[in-house]
């Protein structure tokens, strides 16, 4: 392939990807690779069609020396024009009694876990802010890599 075909060809590429997929997603990562009850990362994005659902993933990553098999989580959620919060609180299963349910490689394992069973509509276009806390026992929860959050625009 010429030289010329292949800039032709990676030009197209980046113009396709660069359309809007109906996709957010962000990671936050940990420092020390420890997760404190103070570090809430925050996510922030726009929804404009109100129309569509959303499918939100919960997303993970922690080494294979992380303790617990499941973590809790709460979310407090802001929605645009509205000064009250909305909190939640989940536990995710992130191991079965012999095995991660995540997709590892090497002593890392990275988990996306779907928060709801239903897809969420978001009623009020807008600019929405969600933040995570770990609610585990622990502070700080130890081997934890990154958390984020994902929003997949069903079609």
């Amino acid at each position: 392939m010429s030289a010329q075909k292949l800039i032709g060809a990676l030009l197209i590429f980046f113009m396709v990807s660069c359309e809007e997929t109906g996709l957010y997603e962000k990671v936050v990562f940990m420092p020390g690779h420890e997760w404190a009850y103070a570090n809430k990362p925050s996510f922030s994005f726009e929804i404009k069609d109100t129309s569509s659902s959303y499918q939100v993933y919960f997303l993970i990553r922690h080494s294979d020396a992380y303790e617990y098999n499941n973590i809790w989580i709460t979310l407090n959620s802001q929605m645009p024009g509205d000064s009250v919060q909305q909190y939640q609180k989940f536990e995710i299963p992130l191991a079965t009694s012999n095995r991660w349910l995540g997709s590892g490689m090497d002593d890392i394992y990275d988990h996306r876990v779907l928060l709801y069973r239903e897809p969420v509509k978001f009623r009020k276009p807008g600019a929405y802010t969600i933040s995570i806390a770990q609610d585990m026992r622990v502070d700080p929860l130890k081997q934890v890599f990154n958390v984020g959050l994902r929003l997949e625009k069903i079609k």
